[in-house]
């Protein structure tokens, strides 16, 4: 008899599955723009939920692209999906990979399970197989920052901090670009849902770095508002820089 899945190879099962049938849509050639973005979103979504509902149907699930569960918020088990994240990114020409999956289990509002795919770049992060980070970096501090809607300081910060903005599409592939060494902070403010978040934060705590608000405070899930009014990631030196420095910007 197989073994039940742990919550956290689901999440990557889920992740790494959605992504590769995302390779595969995008590759058949025959939808660009968004049309391939809106037939991504609604097949990732389709192939995520149908494995949660087959090997949990009684956690409540909290997607971007479905009717939120009426019954979520009396839940201590949500499963908080992004089914691809970047969909803009997704369907540009050019096979851009910064487009990503998020798969994530909240348990009492704290990311529990959780698992990013970034198919473009053949990576999988999760939150249940840590490595060890690089070594940190030394030279002009890099920041993440979104590619079409970056915070209003954004250039502010980079200033008083001596760094250099890098304009990336999905919130999972900037939190992960942190996880590799490529930058040594990821900033949002504005326009952003537990299901943007969710994932990457659960995957970057489970990697030692700092996630968390503006003011300091843990990144909460399976709220009645799933909007989320801003977020950091990165380590820790370079948040508390950041948040000493926010006040005055």
């Amino acid at each position: 008899m197989n073994q039940p899945l742990s919550d956290a190879a689901l999440a990557a099962q889920a992740a790494e599955q959605a992504g590769q049938l995302l390779l595969a849509l995008r590759s058949r050639g025959d939808l660009r723009g968004d049309d391939l973005g809106r037939a991504g979103d609604a097949q990732s979504n389709a192939a995520i939920v149908a494995l949660l509902r087959q090997h949990r149907p009684d956690d409540a699930v909290l997607s971007e692209e479905q009717p939120a569960d009426s019954q979520r918020l009396q839940r201590q088990r949500v499963w908080i999906v992004d089914p691809l994240d970047g969909t803009r990114e997704y369907g540009e020409p050019g096979a851009r990979t910064d487009w990503a999956v998020h798969v994530a289990l909240a348990i009492d509002g704290a990311p529990a399970a959780c698992a990013v795919a970034l198919p473009g770049l053949k990576q999988l992060w999760r939150s249940d197989r840590v490595r060890a980070l690089p070594a940190a970096y030394g030279g002009r501090p890099r920041i993440m920052v979104s590619r079409t809607r970056p915070p209003a300081i954004a250039d502010a910060l980079a200033q008083a901090l001596g760094a250099q903005l890098l304009r990336v599409g999905s919130a999972g592939a900037k939190a992960m670009a942190v996880l590799r060494g490529d930058a040594e902070l990821y900033l949002h403010a504005g326009g952003m849902s537990e299901w943007d978040s969710c994932a990457p934060v659960g995957v970057a705590l489970a990697y030692g770095l700092v996630a968390c608000r503006f003011d300091g405070s843990p990144c909460r899930y399976n709220q009645p508002d799933p909007k989320t009014p801003d977020l950091l990631i990165g380590r820790a030196e370079w948040v508390e820089r950041t948040r000493a420095l926010l006040p005055g910007l």
